[in-house]
């Protein structure tokens, strides 16, 4: 599986860590599966790790199309972090954050961990695996 959800509990964070080779159906699967696993926990805030991302082949026009859907949790204040460290993955995540402000206003994306634990303002936060669906 090219993702894996993990979250912590102690600050309501649902996070989802993305390796290897991502496509159109990988992204378009784990924006999915990621929507039902915030319905059904209600988080404060999501974070997105591109960390271990090795090929992002995902097309421009399917990052528009899904930053212009409705999100499955429509809370206005609910914090939205992407972590992009390449530079491929930061500018299609920046064009996703550009596409999607309306609907998400409060979505950040970010270089580092460092840098999307200090805008949510936790420090070490603890994840757990959660069950695959």
């Amino acid at each position: 599986m090219s993702y894996i959800f993990e979250s912590d509990s102690a600050h309501e964070i649902l996070r989802c860590r993305l390796s290897g080779r991502v496509t159109d159906d990988v992204f378009k699967d784990f924006i999915r599966a990621g929507s039902q696993y915030a319905v059904r926990m209600h988080p404060s805030a999501g974070v997105v790790d591109l960390s271990g991302v090795t090929s992002f082949d995902v097309s421009a026009r399917t990052i528009e199309d899904l930053a212009k859907q409705p999100p499955a949790v429509s809370d206005p204040d609910l914090r939205r972090v992407v972590i992009a460290p390449s530079a491929e993955t930061f500018g299609m995540m920046r064009m996703f954050e550009i596409e999607a402000e309306e609907l998400r206003p409060d979505i950040h994306v970010v270089h580092s961990e460092r840098e999307a634990w200090a805008i949510l303002a936790v420090q070490n936060p603890k994840f757990k695996p959660l069950a695959s669906e």
